[in-house]
């Protein structure tokens, strides 16, 4: 028989588990680089980007594309880099808690 009130204390219990687990995100961190580490990036899992490091060589009118292309190759790698840990924190913090039921999509939740 289905338990339905041990359902709902379950779910309370991952709604809960699941917003602890997205404060956390702010302190899981990642860094890329573009151009042999000539362009940095480093961003936390709420994807925000918190520092950005471009190697002075590359400060010169004449590199000025060149540099553009780097910081975003850097940004989009770190923010990969960062969403895969967030998705791996998020799965080992909520796992377990509630059943699999076919059809039941938590990717909203961020699992």
């Amino acid at each position: 028989m289905f338990d339905m009130m041990g359902m709902m204390g379950r779910f309370k219990d991952l709604q809960e588990k699941v917003k602890q687990a997205q404060e956390e995100l702010k302190n899981i961190t990642a860094t890329a680089e573009a151009g042999g580490g000539m362009v940095r990036a480093t961003a936390n899992g709420k994807r925000q980007l918190l520092k950005l490091e471009i190697d002075e060589t590359l400060l010169s009118p004449q590199d000025k594309d060149m540099v553009a292309d780097l910081v975003v190759a850097a940004v989009n790698k770190v923010m990969d880099e960062v969403n895969e840990k967030s998705k791996e924190h998020m799965k080992q913090r909520t796992s377990g808690l509630l059943p699999n039921i076919p059809g039941l999509d938590l990717s909203g939740f961020g699992l």
